[in-house]
């Protein structure tokens, strides 16, 4: 079934590299309009290159309120309408302290919780606004974590990142309840370990290649790559998923079900 995109016009927060990239790719591929969002402003003329006129590219950082917002006037001015947003950037705190709880420091969790869950907050908050505006209904999809509710306690101890990706599962259940009257609809995608510049330390390390083997059983035991979430993206932002909202879908090879061949790790004192 070809999924009703053609015509449409969405943002993607993060749409310049990694997920975010991919799914913008898979939005054109399916004759739909794109506004990618992305800090590097050099990255524009190479998408318009690659892409054509059916992208469009805003440099902005989403942690300031004006990104989105800016971006879904781009949308709109750019392509006189707005369905959606799939909300992609965020990212490690581990340079800035992020870690085990107990030796999480004050900038690790407050740079942490910004870059993974305000973001969300002001992108979020800036579609239904629009949404309201236009007396229209629309789809949000948020890009969480399994590690929001799938701790892996030996290889991946970021205790603040992993409290912003559950959290932001609570935003996304709560704002698809208040909004379901209005055809507004909110979800999440949660993947596990995916190929993307910000897991090259697991991509490099052959003790958490070996774990993903079990960890991530499905297609020969493997990392993800971006373009195994495009499918759920773009179901969830067409209107072939019009029935739904509030969910989370996971798109991690098994992990949430699989144990994987690490033993327990011992409290720390």
């Amino acid at each position: 079934m070809r999924l009703p995109l053609e015509g449409r016009a969405f943002v993607v927060i993060g749409g310049t590299s990694g997920l975010g990239l991919s799914a913008v790719r898979a939005l054109v591929a399916s004759n739909a309009r794109v506004v990618s969002v992305g800090r590097d402003p050099g990255k524009a003329e190479t998408l318009r290159q690659e892409l054509g006129n059916a992208v469009n590219v805003v440099a902005g950082d989403a942690v300031e309120a004006a990104t989105a917002e800016s971006a879904i006037n781009e949308c709109l001015g750019c392509f006189g309408r707005f369905d959606g947003l799939y909300h992609v950037a965020g990212g490690s705190g581990r340079r800035f302290g992020d870690g085990p709880l107990h030796s999480i420091s004050d900038e690790g969790w407050d740079r942490t919780l910004e870059l993974n869950l305000k973001s969300i907050f002001l992108s979020n908050r800036a579609a239904v606004r629009r949404f309201l505006d236009l007396k229209k209904g629309g789809s949000v999809v948020n890009c969480g974590s399994v590690l929001g509710f799938s701790p892996s306690p030996h290889f991946f101890t970021t205790h603040a990142y992993a409290a912003a990706k559950a959290a932001l599962i609570g935003l996304t259940k709560s704002a698809a309840a208040h909004y379901a009257g209005s055809d507004i609809r909110f979800n999440v995608v949660a993947p596990a370990l995916v190929a993307t510049p910000m897991s090259r330390r697991a991509q490099e390390n052959p003790e958490i290649q070996a774990f993903i083997r079990t960890k991530q059983p499905l297609d020969g035991g493997r990392m993800g790559v971006p373009e195994d979430l495009d499918a759920a993206v773009l179901w969830l932002l067409s209107e072939a998923s019009r029935y739904v909202t509030g969910q989370v879908i996971s798109v991690d090879g098994g992990w949430t079900v699989s144990e994987g061949q690490i033993p327990p790790t011992e409290t720390a004192t």
